[in-house]
């Protein structure tokens, strides 16, 4: 796979932790730079772990399901996308407000959105895909965005958020279609 299909998996996979920054940064009166940073370790870091945990799941059952693997990983992706875009237009009312600087609810946070990229693990092994790069560049673009998200949501409140978790999900589409166009 190259760069910029690495590139793209990770800003589709960032976008979930990048709204729930800009809501964290909303949430947040007064910000500080270790509560960004803490927040987009978080985030990043969680990003980084679960593809290689899904990689390593994977890669276990590789053998047993080679000859659909890029349905498997177009069919995880689009899921995930359209996943995405779906609770993107969830009513505000339904979404519970809760403290993004208790470590508790950051861990609870940074698994929920990281859940994604353990699929997206699973899928590059299906393809044979090594994991290293694409989980360095999945955490690092998520810890960016993420630091920027907590800035954002400070600054703008929830205006963006809707519009990247749908951006997000249509990423993650594309990608999913390209690799079974590519298999096939």
């Amino acid at each position: 796979m190259d760069i910029f299909s690495i590139s793209l998996i990770a800003l589709g996979l960032a976008m979930d932790a990048f709204a729930v920054s800009i809501t964290s940064g909303f949430a947040i009166k007064y910000i500080k730079i270790k509560n960004a940073l803490m927040i987009a370790i978080f985030f990043g870091l969680f990003q980084a772990i679960m593809p290689v945990i899904g990689w390593l799941a994977g890669y276990t059952l590789k053998d047993f399901i080679s000859g659909i693997d890029h349905w498997i990983a177009f069919g995880l992706l689009s899921i995930i996308g359209v996943k995405m875009i779906y609770e993107s237009f969830k009513l505000e009312s339904d979404k519970e407000r809760v403290d993004p600087l208790n470590i508790s609810v950051l861990f609870v946070l940074s698994i929920a959105t990281s859940i994604d990229a353990l699929a997206i693990g699973i899928s590059l092994s299906f393809l044979d895909i090594s994991i290293a790069l694409p989980s360095i560049i999945i955490g690092i673009v998520t810890f960016l965005l993420s630091f920027m998200g907590v800035y954002i949501g400070n600054k703008l409140g929830h205006f963006f958020e809707k519009k990247i978790e749908i951006l997000g999900g249509i990423i993650l589409i594309a990608i999913g279609i390209k690799i079974l166009i590519e298999h096939l």
